[in-house]
């Protein structure tokens, strides 16, 4: 190999460990700082359309459909939430007054008939769509991360120190079916 050559291929090869690198601390960063805790999976709830969980223990906050006694959704309050407390023998509990105004409460705004517009009351940045979907006439929440939409499954929030009304948020995963390639996906984003 003629020393022109050889510059060339070492070019080349201090380029491929660049891009290696940048790629193998894309999945180092994916996969790092991740919750201690093991949280476990909410089976068998009425009308559930996600749920949330958050360190610092496994108490889940579940989202689910809010009808009426007619079996008609409440246009006016289409979202049931409430906590399962799993760190303290799984009892149902709602959100207390606090948690509902000012951390894990929806606000929404009806589009149509079967389409509603939420935020979570803590972070407006994240608009969900609740809606109605033909094939299985069952509602579902959708909702857009790193240009993917997205059917909501479960959200988690990861959070390392802060106060009550200022908790450090680290980043947020949203995991549900994305709906171009109908695959179970998890997009992370940073909250700002």
């Amino acid at each position: 190999m003629n020393k022109l050559s050889f510059k060339y291929f070492r070019k080349l090869l201090i380029v491929i460990s660049i891009l290696v690198n940048i790629h193998s601390n894309d999945l180092m960063a994916q996969s790092k700082n991740p919750s201690p805790l093991n949280f476990p999976t909410p089976k068998n709830i009425d009308n559930m359309l996600f749920y949330i969980q958050r360190d610092p223990n496994t108490n889940t906050a579940i989202y689910a459909i809010n009808y009426q006694e007619n079996g008609k959704i409440n246009k006016s309050d289409p979202i049931k939430a409430y906590w399962i407390r799993y760190a303290e023998k799984g009892d149902k509990k709602d959100f207390s007054y606090i948690q509902r105004k000012f951390a894990y409460g929806i606000e929404s705004k009806t589009v149509n008939n079967e389409e509603f517009e939420l935020q979570f009351v803590s972070y407006k940045k994240l608009p969900l769509t609740l809606k109605k979907i033909e094939s299985d006439q069952k509602y579902h929440v959708f909702v857009s991360v790193n240009q993917k939409k997205i059917q909501v499954e479960k959200i988690f929030v990861r959070i390392e120190g802060g106060s009550f009304w200022l908790p450090n948020v680290k980043y947020a995963e949203v995991t549900g079916i994305e709906a171009s390639s109908n695959k179970t996906i998890t997009e992370r984003m940073l909250l700002k």
